[in-house]
């Protein structure tokens, strides 16, 4: 059903504020083994992550933001180093992940590259930096360290687990396999499994850093290079799948960046549309690791939330007990909408409580994390209800 067809809209806590505020980053170890689902054990690792809020007194009001393939722990505010955070549009006070209300948890996931145990860390067996070497993991293996970090803030139960692409399947593998420790699930752009479609898009993006004269066989960071020209070209042909083509039209068109399209020298020619994709692949290499981009890559690829339920996520689903959002965007060809029917289809065979919405946009998948009024009101609305079932206050 359309979530918004209910007339039952609430009002936020308070107006929304642009005035970000500055964040601290916090790092936790955890000197306990955890088995990952393709049978290593890291003997310890540690998350970074950043918090927003108040616990209340009853502690039932943390919100967990699951980042997606590229994402980190720094979602909302302003760091150290003046960036604002990756969901500073929907996070904080009188925004619709109301930090006046909630208390909000975002951990740079296990394997990623900006503080957490992973590729570009120490192997503390072998004291040198893991690389390639380190093991493959699966969405489990995410929601397993989140479930070491919410013991460690002495949560027992999630408000709500939210998450737009990779975040989407880490809310629902929750949901199926934690069903007591989350009350509701938001799944933003998401879909069950991969399509062909996608995974052949994640192999040629691995091609391309494996292909890097300076990849070095994942060695890099010891041999002191970097294929920056190969994780650019990945990250080029990602952002390209994360786009529309209107919006790609509507921004760019052909206009050109340099050069003079007239002149007998074309070869001098370079569209603003390419210049933007160089520049945003340049940019990525510079601050995300290989080995990272490789590994989350085959994450995706892994996904399947029906694999150990008779390929019926119906069955799966009906492992679950908390209330469902699912959001898809019109525009999103790489998860697209028909992603996010299969889901609903799938909870409302299993007779699962599930709102649905798709949002007008031409965004693209990158819609997800851009302003949009009318998904704003949704998760408004949707988390002011939720925000009302608590039924307390903040300390």
């Amino acid at each position: 059903m359309d979530l918004l067809s209910s007339k039952a809209l609430f009002m936020p806590s308070q107006e929304p504020t642009n005035q970000t505020t500055p964040t601290v980053e916090q790092v936790v170890s955890f000197n306990h083994p955890i088995e990952l689902a393709c049978g290593a054990v890291l003997s310890s690792h540690q998350l970074a992550y950043e918090t927003y809020g108040k616990l209340n007194s009853e502690r039932s009001n943390a919100i967990l933001i699951c980042h997606a393939l590229s994402g980190d722990q720094h979602a909302a505010g302003i760091d150290k180093s003046g960036k604002t955070g990756w969901w500073d549009h929907y996070i904080g006070p009188g925004k619709p992940i109301d930090t006046n209300l909630f208390f909000v948890v975002c951990p740079n996931n296990l394997g990623s590259c900006f503080g957490s145990t992973g590729p570009n860390t120490i192997n503390p067996e072998t004291q040198r930096v893991w690389g390639a070497d380190f093991p493959s993991l699966e969405v489990s293996d995410w929601v397993a360290s989140q479930q070491h970090l919410m013991e460690h803030l002495n949560i027992n139960c999630w408000a709500a687990v939210v998450g737009g692409s990779l975040g989407g399947m880490q809310a629902m593998h929750w949901a199926v396999h934690h069903p007591n420790k989350l009350k509701h699930a938001i799944v933003i752009a998401s879909a069950l499994k991969l399509s062909a479609q996608n995974i052949a898009f994640n192999e040629v993006a691995r091609r391309a850093i494996q292909s890097d004269n300076n990849f070095k066989q994942g060695q890099f960071l010891e041999q002191k290079t970097n294929p920056d020209q190969g994780l650019a070209l990945a990250r080029m042909i990602g952002h390209l799948t994360y786009l529309s083509d209107h919006a790609l039209g509507r921004k760019f068109g052909r206009l050109v960046h340099s050069g003079d399209i007239h002149s007998a020298e074309k070869e001098m020619v370079e569209f603003e549309v390419a210049s933007y994709l160089n520049y945003q692949g340049d940019k990525f290499a510079g601050r995300f690791d290989a080995n990272s981009y490789i590994l989350i890559t085959k994450m995706l690829d892994y996904f399947d939330l029906a694999a150990n339920f008779d390929a019926d996520p119906a069955v799966a689903f009906r492992q679950a007990q908390c209330k469902f959002l699912v959001i898809s965007f019109s525009s999103d060809w790489r998860f697209s909408p028909q992603c996010s029917t299969l889901i609903v289809d799938a909870l409302t065979t299993a007779n699962r409580d599930v709102s649905y919405l798709n949002v007008d946009s031409d965004q693209g998948h990158d819609a997800f994390l851009l302003p949009n009024p009318r998904y704003e009101l949704a998760l408004l609305s949707y988390l002011q209800r939720v925000a009302t079932s608590l039924g307390s206050h903040t300390e």
